[in-house]
């Protein structure tokens, strides 16, 4: 794996940075052994260095290159996917706050994002594209759900844990007939750069093989405000494809992904806990029944 003077090096021989103008400073990764770099040049800050993995890299910039028409997302500037590293251009702001209303950037999200997902083969398998493989949606869903029923424990009660499992259940009915298609797979507001309370970029791709709802859902789920119906009706509507769609899958979709976010957020996010629970005291009310 590269290591950031080396990679100062590099861009410096290709002509991109001249070494003695450029500084930089560490970013918290999301990833356990990747490492990101905000590199500043004449003390502004202008490309993202990801070193991680060669195959986190190479999923990376497939991905960038697949979407690279859509303006929320980076331009690559330099990929060297053999030594672990690329690079990107830096977008002004801050992840999670000052995001405004969640209606207004959700509209951003699916008009220049989600809806311009691709499908890809039937043949290629669910699941992370640097991760465990799944034989279904429904599989994927299934190991979602052990694992969000682990971190939650007796915050729920048993009721609500057997109501959640039988409405995966009743899902697999939908995702059998599901279409496979090109996911960022880690689409929420820690992933989303805000500024002046409007979205301006999606950073820090996770990509995955699943239906396009997913990514809908767990962006909606992302944060704990306005997980309301009125929010998620009038962003639904934005939504290419939604005419296939019932109000009762819709909504055991949001169910499903806001019972997974609350197993998240007990072990990555708790200072959110009391909002989610909140939004759940309301969200059971469209359990089924058992």
């Amino acid at each position: 794996m590269a290591n950031i003077n080396e990679v100062i090096n590099i861009f410096s021989k290709n002509n991109l940075i001249t070494s003695n103008e450029v500084e930089f400073e560490t970013l918290k990764s999301g990833t356990t052994s990747g490492v990101l770099y905000i590199l500043f040049v004449k003390n502004r800050p202008t490309y993202v260095l990801k070193i991680d993995h060669p195959s986190i890299i190479n999923s990376t910039k497939d991905f960038l290159l697949a979407y690279q028409d859509v303006q929320l997302l980076p331009n690559l500037h330099y990929i060297d996917d053999q030594k672990g590293f690329l690079v990107y251009a830096y977008i002004s702001g801050e992840t999670h706050f000052h995001r405004g209303s969640k209606l207004k950037w959700m509209t951003r999200l699916i008009n220049e994002l989600f809806n311009h997902y691709l499908k890809v083969d039937q043949d290629i398998p669910w699941g992370r594209v640097n991760g465990r493989k799944s034989k279904s949606w429904s599989d994927f869903n299934q190991i979602s759900l052990e694992s969000a029923k682990e971190n939650i424990g007796d915050l729920l009660s048993i009721e609500d844990h057997s109501r959640v499992a039988s409405l995966v259940s009743a899902l697999n009915e939908y995702h059998i007939r599901e279409e496979k298609y090109y996911l960022h797979g880690d689409a929420g507001v820690h992933n989303f750069v805000y500024s002046d309370n409007e979205l301006k970029g999606v950073i820090d791709p996770s990509p995955l093989i699943g239906p396009r709802i997913y990514d809908f859902t767990y962006a909606f789920c992302s944060s704990p405000d306005h997980l309301d119906l009125n929010t998620l009706m009038n962003a639904f509507s934005l939504w290419h494809g939604n005419t296939c769609f019932s109000k009762e899958r819709l909504l055991g979709e949001v169910l499903f992904q806001l019972y997974t976010r609350i197993g998240v957020c007990i072990k990555v996010h708790p200072h959110d806990l009391n909002e989610y629970m909140e939004a759940w005291r309301e969200w059971r009310a469209y359990l089924p029944s058992i």
